[in-house]
């Protein structure tokens, strides 16, 4: 019988970053943003004002659940149509909640989404909520829901998940971490994706890898 690869959990930093809850729909239709740039957009910040923002962030680390997050949301359907049947689509968001958190979220971030895409709300067709509990129970790498893999801390963003020479390498062959458990961290950057793949590079193919850093001077 074949065997099980073992399931790797990356997460060695001990303090949690931001706990997250996240809902996933199915929608009738694309969201309706009120602005003509986000309903092109894969990726929207929706806070409103930055002090609006600012209390929202504030409130989770004093403790308290916001009543108007700071919510980021997606809407991959509109660039991958495989993400759902034809003339429907998909999106998903989520929020910073305070840790230890298991209040259901999901009705202020809807209204979040709504205040900026009107109409938002009718096109629900199902949705799938993951509070914090769940998203650590999928990826064990989440502890607490933290989807950034610990805190951005300095030392984190050089030592994830441990202070090596070739931090996205694996003790199985061939196998490479390029998530947001290696350096540099979490963000909309791809530099831990880019930095394994030349990992990769160096140690399975040598010379493709010196003519790559030779490229790069």
């Amino acid at each position: 019988m074949p065997t099980r690869a073992p399931r790797l959990s990356c997460r060695t930093d001990a303090t949690p970053g931001g706990p997250h809850t996240r809902p996933d729909w199915a929608l009738e239709g694309p969201i309706p943003g009120r602005a003509a740039a986000c309903r092109r957009a894969g990726t929207i910040h929706l806070g409103g004002t930055l002090e609006e923002i600012a209390g929202g962030e504030a409130d989770v680390d004093a403790g308290r659940s916001p009543e108007r997050p700071f919510v980021l949301l997606a809407q991959p359907s509109l660039f991958d149509p495989s993400r759902a049947p034809v003339g429907c689509h998909t999106g998903w968001a989520y929020c910073h909640v305070p840790l230890g958190s298991t209040e259901d979220m999901t009705e202020r971030i809807e209204a979040q989404v709504e205040r900026f895409a009107p109409g938002f709300r009718s096109l629900i067709l199902a949705r799938h909520v993951s509070p914090p509990a769940a998203l650590q129970q999928a990826n064990p790498n989440e502890i607490d829901g933290d989807i950034g893999g610990g805190s951005n801390t300095l030392w984190q963003l050089l030592a994830r998940p441990i202070l090596a020479a070739c931090p996205y390498a694996t003790p199985l062959p061939g196998l490479y971490l390029c998530s947001s458990s290696t350096p540099p961290g979490g963000g909309v950057h791809g530099m831990c994706g880019y930095h394994a793949a030349q990992a990769a590079l160096r140690r399975t193919f040598p010379a493709t890898g010196r003519m790559v850093r030779r490229r790069r001077t």
